[in-house]
């Protein structure tokens, strides 16, 4: 089981030093969508570079030309890219075509899929790596959590590997990891924490099985 840290609102630097202070906690770097937004690809390349031994992520939740975008992120250093699962199938295997030709793994949004259970049988056809079930920031203020919709996914796939993402903290980490999933996206319970080492030892503490 992995700890994936999104980071979406700090600067590189911040990122840099946060990625020191937890070294041997997190297995995965996300650069956040809202960092591509801001910074492109500099990030992904960045991070590579200062630590090779981590996972990077482009969340760059692709939702069109899949092939080329999804290629643009692997070019840049990046071993996991999103693609939103309400996109084209063809869209999807467009990603994992540019997966296989990078040496990549594809990582499929699934939020705000409506029919998750349909959805999910679907692409996990399609040969994508990891399924990650996404409670939307902007609905995680109504009290709505991913646990229910990861026991969804889990109960249909039997290709891919879940990842389970949105408001995920310490206090519901532990429901979480007794479904299993493969990765567990960690992001403000980590980069607001007063101390983020702390925070990221004992999410990663809670994940039992390696």
């Amino acid at each position: 089981m992995k700890l994936q840290i999104a980071l979406d609102t700090l600067s590189l630097d911040e990122c840099i030093e946060l990625l020191e202070k937890t070294k041997g906690y997190v297995d995965i770097a996300e650069v956040g969508t809202p960092f591509i937004i801001e910074e492109g690809m500099r990030p992904v390349k960045a991070i590579k570079n200062n630590f090779p031994e981590i996972q990077v992520l482009a969340d760059a939740k692709i939702m069109d030309a899949g092939e080329f975008e999804a290629r643009k992120c692997f070019e840049a250093g990046a071993d996991i890219v999103t693609v939103l699962g309400v996109s084209h199938d063809e869209t999807i295997l467009g990603c994992v075509k540019a997966a296989k030709a990078c040496n990549g793994k594809i990582m499929v949004d699934m939020i705000n899929v409506t029919d998750l259970k349909s959805r999910t049988k679907e692409i996990d056809e399609m040969g994508v790596d990891y399924i990650c079930v996404h409670t939307a920031f902007d609905v995680q203020s109504t009290g709505q959590d991913p646990l229910e919709e990861l026991k969804i996914v889990n109960s249909v796939i039997k290709n891919a590997k879940s990842a389970v993402a949105g408001g995920v903290k310490l206090a519901t980490i532990d429901a979480i990891v007794a479904e299993n999933p493969e990765i567990i996206v960690v992001g403000g319970a980590i980069c607001n924490a007063e101390d983020k080492e702390a925070m990221s030892k004992d999410m990663k503490g809670r994940m039992h099985h390696e």
